[in-house]
């Protein structure tokens, strides 16, 4: 008698529509489930603060918007949540559907890591790969404990590690053009 592995399950984003509203996150990457809780106060803080420097910036110079926590819908296999996100105007013009659903990657995606050594490889490989191949522009990986933030920019199709900045580094980036902001302030408690 054969006897097969049963196949692993592969959640899909109509999957997500059953489960409960409730202050949990859910999120597919490559039809992988990923349930985590609502992130600390102090994850909250470091969000807000890198928020709202981007939309002083967008607001001085109208060029894009500033967005927490919205949900991308990639593909029905992969469906996240990532903590911030900065698109162009033209750019989400072109990845927002009728329903205001962002069906396409972004300009920038900062992901503010959360404590666990699952949640941060989700982090740094999974969503790292993910965001690659869909063609995110620039990826934040912004470590609060250690306050650093590495930052990986589209090089050759694929994003690559090319900065990792520390609290007495300024935050620059080519695509935001004259936008800066200093990495200590973003730690402050």
């Amino acid at each position: 008698m054969l006897i097969t592995e049963p196949s692993p399950i592969r959640w899909t984003t109509a999957d997500l529509e059953l489960f409960p509203d409730d202050d949990k996150r859910y999120e597919i990457i490559d039809g992988e489930l990923f349930v985590t809780r609502a992130p600390h106060l102090r994850h909250q803080q470091v969000c807000v603060r890198i928020a709202t420097q981007l939309e002083i910036w967008s607001n001085q110079t109208d060029l894009g918007i500033t967005a927490f926590a919205p949900g991308i819908i990639f593909s029905e296999d992969d469906n996240v949540i990532p903590d911030l996100i900065w698109a162009s105007r033209e750019r989400l013009a072109e990845i927002m559907d009728e329903a205001g659903h962002l069906i396409g990657a972004p300009e920038l995606i900062v992901e503010v890591l959360s404590p666990g050594e699952k949640q941060e490889k989700r982090d740094r490989q999974l969503k790292l790969k993910l965001y690659s191949v869909q063609g995110v522009q620039e990826y934040w990986i912004v470590d609060r404990h250690l306050q650093k933030i590495e930052i990986y920019r589209r090089e050759k199709a694929i994003l690559k590690l090319v900065a990792t900045l520390f609290k007495t580094d300024i935050l620059t980036s080519p695509l935001l053009p004259q936008f800066s902001c200093s990495v200590e302030g973003l730690f402050k408690e």
